[in-house]
């Protein structure tokens, strides 16, 4: 790990203590009105952040697919990605699952002393999503990844859609290499330059990593927490083992020491934490795992904005885990086929989550829809789910920097 990287997420580290801290500070004396003026700084951080994501995405999956080569090149590629993202899901919702039932946390839960009042706009955001139905959703996020106007979507910072427009343009400027040479060179040129806006905008990252767990730790405070403790343990142990499994996959595919990995990873993992957003983080993802842990360019180019929109192994953890505490909360059934049902929805659903703060919670409507658990059981969760997101998205981005580890040690091996 370089000394500037190793700088950087000392620096990270030290904002969030701080600002969970000073955020405990203003929870415990009653001034969190002053979190409202620090917020502006976090805002900032993350504007910026979101500012690189379109030209970074649009220009880096272009020239991956120049780089590569050759359409057979992408396809191998794109199969090794989307399959090590599959795989990693499914055994993050099966850690899920294992943990709440021999955890238990919603067994002998008081559910009105935790309830939490949902708004009307959550309500409706909840029922229709559990309308659309797992399959409609699955087929939606197939279908919404063409744009009908890549210029809408990239103003809408629809990420799949603009991943689909760029290889698409990507292999027709490859198979017409010297008409496209002029965009080709623009699109190299775009591309270095938005890695030099992440190494700027990192600069001024602690302020913004400080003022946002600031805000987030003096809103909720620490009641929420001991009140659904046993839940949050539950979470947060699935997580940790599953980051573990991550971690010895890396270590073994990249064939160097676990705390390597983990120190190389440091840098996105806390700007996913403080942000809980994996969409702002793949900036300084893409930065992190080609300077620091050495993948290939071209391989992270690729995989990284593809993992961001589809890979959400924390998400579909929290999901599983979730839907049965509100089905152990209500005293529903709990048998092996709803279990079966949950593994299934929760990893497919997982795919359909924005990557962006709370998502998780709207696609966990649709698991608990195919069971046939009440939605308003969301509310039992809702106080915590902002503090747990930080968590998962935190996981979700350290699976990704671990897929291009994997991914680019089978195409180093196949070279």
């Amino acid at each position: 790990m370089s000394s500037s990287n190793n700088k950087e997420a000392v620096f990270i580290l030290g904002s969030i203590i701080l600002g969970l801290i000073f955020g405990l500070v203003l929870y415990f004396t009653n001034n969190q009105q002053i979190a409202e003026y620090i917020k502006p700084v976090g805002d900032i951080f993350l504007k910026l952040l979101k500012m690189i994501i379109v030209p970074l995405v649009l220009s880096s999956i272009f020239m991956a697919i120049i780089n590569l080569g050759s359409p057979e090149e992408i396809g191998s590629l794109g199969i090794r990605a989307i399959s090590y993202y599959f795989v990693t899901t499914a055994i993050a919702v099966f850690i899920g699952l294992i943990m709440v039932n021999l955890i238990q946390p919603g067994v002998g839960v008081e559910i009105e002393s935790i309830k939490s009042t949902l708004t009307d706009a959550q309500t409706n955001k909840f029922q229709t999503s559990a309308e659309k139905g797992l399959v409609n959703t699955v087929i939606s996020v197939i279908t919404d990844a063409i744009p009908t106007n890549p210029f809408k979507a990239m103003a809408d910072m629809k990420i799949l859609q603009i991943i689909a427009f760029s290889i698409f343009l990507g292999i027709i400027s490859l198979m017409n290499r010297k008409i496209a040479q002029p965009l080709i060179d623009l699109m190299g040129s775009i591309e270095k330059l938005s890695m030099i806006m992440i190494d700027w905008v990192m600069k001024i990252a602690p302020f913004g990593v400080f003022a946002l767990m600031v805000h987030v730790i003096a809103s909720s405070g620490l009641g929420a927490i001991v009140g659904l403790s046993k839940y949050i343990i539950t979470v947060l142990l699935g997580l940790l083992i599953h980051g573990i499994i991550l971690l010895i996959i890396g270590s073994i595919r990249h064939k160097k020491s676990p705390l390597f990995i983990f120190k190389s990873c440091l840098p996105p993992i806390l700007t996913a934490f403080s942000t809980s957003s994996s969409a702002s983080t793949l900036p300084v993802t893409m930065n992190t795992v080609e300077e620091t842990l050495g993948v290939s360019k071209k391989t992270s180019q690729f995989v990284l904005p593809l993992g961001a929109t589809i890979n959400m192994d924390g998400t579909a953890l929290y999901e599983s885990v979730a839907v049965i505490f509100i089905g152990q909360a209500y005293g529903l059934d709990l048998s092996i086929v709803n279990q079966v049902i949950i593994f299934i929805t929760a990893s497919l659903a997982a795919v359909g989550a924005a990557a962006i703060p709370g998502a998780g919670l709207v696609t966990m409507s649709i698991v608990l829809s195919a069971v046939g658990y009440p939605l308003e059981g969301i509310a039992l969760i809702l106080a915590v789910d902002r503090i747990l997101d930080m968590f998962r998205t935190a996981v979700n981005v350290f699976g990704d920097c671990i897929g291009t580890v994997v991914v680019d040690s089978f195409l180093k091996k196949s070279t």
